[in-house]
């Protein structure tokens, strides 16, 4: 799980790095919160509190993140 959330969360870095994504893409967001899952379950399951506490805030942005963005739509659709 931590690794394969790792992999998730540098790609998603990369892809935003050469501008395939942006930070207000749903698909960045998603990688970024699943990545950070698996870090919180590989953090908790090693006992290293201080890596699945920052991992669990991370994990929060991202979901607020998703969140914003969803609100954004519904409103830029009931807008036509």
């Amino acid at each position: 799980m931590g690794w394969a959330g790792a992999v998730l969360i540098l790609v998603a870095y990369l892809l935003l790095s050469m501008e395939r994504l942006t930070g207000q893409s749903a698909l960045y967001q998603w990688m970024n919160v699943v990545g950070a899952s698996g870090f919180v379950v590989n953090g908790w399951w090693h006992g290293a509190l201080p890596s699945t506490s920052l991992n669990v805030v991370w994990l929060l942005i991202g979901a607020l993140a998703l969140w914003r963005i969803r609100i954004r739509r519904g409103s830029s659709t009931s807008a036509m």
